[in-house]
């Protein structure tokens, strides 16, 4: 017989921490949450001060008995769930589901699943906070409210299986919103001059600035014109140059919301996989003699506070590593917005002398690809900023100017480590001119006019979606990665080029949305509501208060659209196939693994088939089919014959339409890390993708 039971969610947080508490310790996973709000009904008493009806998980029964069982032989129970409002509600209901006292010592948290982190919280356990409870039952009653409301009403005039949600509204109005400006953007017309000059033999670029020192914008052909009849012979003179030096700062470590954008830019992660790969590296990886240990610190977060512990141990690793000059002299300061929780620390490695190379092994590709930027970014932000060296120089020929600038790497500092990507900029390197002196001349070797035109907004990428989302107080860390996964499910939205694109059910429903319930995509209600859920976490207000005051405007609303919201009827993407069995065209239709054809007869014909990508080139083995592309179970993209099962032609590489030209078999595409090359499967005949 154990003396103490733990609980926890998850069996791999179990595993670890009962290796650092002992045989008297007996740790169990409640596997995520025990009791929700029922499926079938609104499971929320709206005459009842908004009671939930909490029913248990259906499938969970086991799991409670064997709980129940453990908990009666243990002297004492500690619930330790994660360290935030989901983790306080589970504590919450497995202390009702055992008959334990929520006012007793029952609750331990910790933020990192490392011995000393594990042992020191089971040292200072305390009773379950109500506050942080509250704050969850409040956003889970608000968001059943919501949902269970407007929801049927959409499957009624709209269509079966869609839902509306708060977070998720928002953001799929954003995208909408952003769509509309890139439709009606007009492009304007504008130039550039770009000269390349000579000082000896270096050559070096400058673009056009301005005439007589005022800058001019070049607006036409004939502006150009104008300004290259100003230019006589190819003689420039230096008229100014300015060197400084530069300080680069390093980044902060990172939050929930900075993790998912920068796995997002460098790693090509979707945010659902950030956050999956970065809860395993929470609860622990085996490390062979090392055992089971947490590698980095709770990934649910938007604090970028880091321990003083954490801090000293970094820093002795750098000077170690990189030496005294690599070290950061000063302390950053903490980034805090209005909306900052600061309950946890930023996410880090719980151990900085854990070097990626070093549990390479131990670890999946993608686990190792997502700890490396972790510790990277931890380790950077706590050495010396780098320092560059910056020229501008000035060139004029007659009262025309051409401006140049240029940058050197002087000292590396933070650099040395990591760089922060960025949806806009390539990561900054040398750009250098030569060395110039005012007064001095230059040729110009090639001046050349360029149009552009202006360019409409980009559309979001989960990256920058999530970062909007977070600069306007919508959401929270935990709630970025489903809410994109939901707008994606329900088909309001779908993925070109990594791109957020909505489809014509995303804009009815937002637009049935917006006439009806306009307070649900308002941005400025949905920040409001984020903060009083904060507010009610930090014991300043009732729950019960702030949904009362949604909900009696939000029932007045929900009348009139019953009464007034007309049906909508959305007719199908036709196919351009007619059925095999009936003759009738097929259309598109969106099902649960995506988009399919069916017949347009359906229900009367039920004839369904898969869309097929042809990639235009004949089946090397039986020379009758056309290879196609195909998923894996895994959703990896591999080509196949489209006579399968008669022929059995499979490839992970991407075939081509040519032949080799060095013994005439077939090409293929091959993926390597960062580019593709074309290579032969029959000889050793390869060639380089431009």
């Amino acid at each position: 017989m154990s003396d103490y039971l733990v609980i926890v969610e998850s069996p791999a947080k179990a595993k670890t921490i009962e290796r650092y508490l002992g045989k008297k310790y007996k740790v169990k996973a409640s596997m995520g949450h025990v009791r929700d709000l029922p499926k079938s009904q609104m499971g929320v008493d709206i005459e009842n001060g908004y009671e939930p009806k909490y029913i248990t998980i259906r499938g969970k029964g086991p799991v409670i008995k064997e709980l129940k069982a453990a908990a009666k032989k243990a002297k004492k129970v500690f619930l330790a769930a994660d360290p935030d409002r989901e983790g306080e509600a589970i504590a919450w209901h497995l202390a009702h589901l055992l008959e334990l006292d929520i006012h007793s010592d029952c609750r331990v948290v910790f933020n990192e699943i490392t011995k000393e982190a594990v042992k020191q919280s089971f040292q200072h356990p305390r009773a379950i906070n109500m506050n942080l409870v509250n704050a969850q039952q409040a956003r889970r009653v608000l968001d059943r409210l919501v949902g269970y409301n407007i929801s049927p009403l959409l499957w009624k005039k709209v269509k079966k299986g869609l839902s509306a949600g708060r977070v998720q509204s928002v953001a799929l109005r954003l995208i909408i919103d952003r769509e509309k400006e890139i439709q009606s953007f007009q492009p304007e017309e504008y130039w550039t001059i770009q000269g390349s000059f000579l000082k000896g033999t270096e050559t070096f670029e400058a673009q056009f600035y301005g005439v007589e020192g005022k800058k001019i914008e070049l607006k036409s052909e004939q502006d150009v014109q104008d300004i290259l009849k100003r230019i006589k012979g190819n003689e420039f003179v230096v008229t100014s140059v300015t060197k400084k030096e530069r300080k680069r700062s390093p980044v902060l470590p990172f939050t929930t919301s900075s993790l998912q954008q920068e796995a997002a830019r460098k790693l090509n992660f979707r945010t659902k996989k950030t956050m999956m790969l970065a809860q395993q590296l929470y609860e622990g990886i085996d490390l062979g003699s090392e055992g089971t240990v947490g590698l980095i610190t709770y990934m649910r977060t938007d604090s970028t506070r880091v321990s003083e512990t954490a801090q000293q141990e970094a820093l002795a690793y750098i000077e170690q590593t990189f030496g005294k000059e690599y070290v950061a002299t000063e302390k950053r300061k903490e980034k805090k917005s209005a909306n900052t929780q600061d309950a946890h620390e930023a996410i880090r490695p719980t151990s900085v002398w854990r070097e990626p190379n070093a549990i390479k092994p131990y670890l999946s590709r993608d686990q190792y690809r997502l700890y490396k930027l972790i510790w990277e970014r931890f380790i950077a932000s706590q050495m010396a900023p780098a320092v560059l060296d910056t020229m501008s120089v000035e060139l004029a020929n007659e009262d025309v100017t051409f401006r140049a600038t240029g940058s050197k790497i002087k000292f590396p500092g933070f650099m040395k480590v990591y760089v922060e990507g960025s949806d806009d900029q390539k990561d900054e390197q040398d750009r250098l001119l030569p060395d110039l002196v005012e007064g001095e001349r230059v040729w110009s070797k090639d001046i050349e006019p360029r149009q552009h035109f202006t360019q409409p907004p980009p559309r979001y990428t989960e990256a920058r979606l999530v970062k909007t989302l977070e600069e306007l107080g919508i959401g929270r860390p935990s709630t970025y990665a489903p809410t994109l996964d939901t707008i994606q499910k329900r088909n309001y939205v779908t993925l070109e080029n990594k791109r957020f694109v909505p489809t014509e059910l995303g804009e009815i429903v937002l637009e049935l949305i917006l006439e009806f319930f306009p307070e649900i995509l308002d941005v400025e209600f949905t920040a409001k509501m984020e903060k009083s859920l904060d507010e009610i976490e930090e014991g300043k207000v009732e729950w019960v208060k702030i949904i009362d005051e949604f909900y009696r405007e939000f029932e007045k609303r929900l009348k009139i659209a019953e009464k007034e919201m007309k049906e909508v009827e959305i007719e199908d993407e036709p196919a351009d196939v007619q059925c095999d069995l009936c003759g009738s065209p097929m259309v598109y239709k969106m099902g649960r693994f995506g988009k399919f054809i069916a017949c347009s007869k359906f229900p009367e014909c039920r004839n369904t088939k898969p869309i097929v990508k042809e990639v235009g080139v004949k089946c090397p083995r039986c020379h009758e089919g056309n290879i196609i592309e195909r998923n894996s179970k895994k959703k990896r993209v591999f080509y196949g014959c489209d006579r399968f099962p008669t022929c059995d032609f499979v490839s992970w590489d991407k075939p081509l339409a040519r032949p080799c030209p060095k013994c005439g078999g077939m090409l293929v595409e091959k993926k390597l890390k960062k580019d593709v090359q074309v290579q032969c499967v029959q000889c050793e005949y390869k060639e380089d993708q431009q």
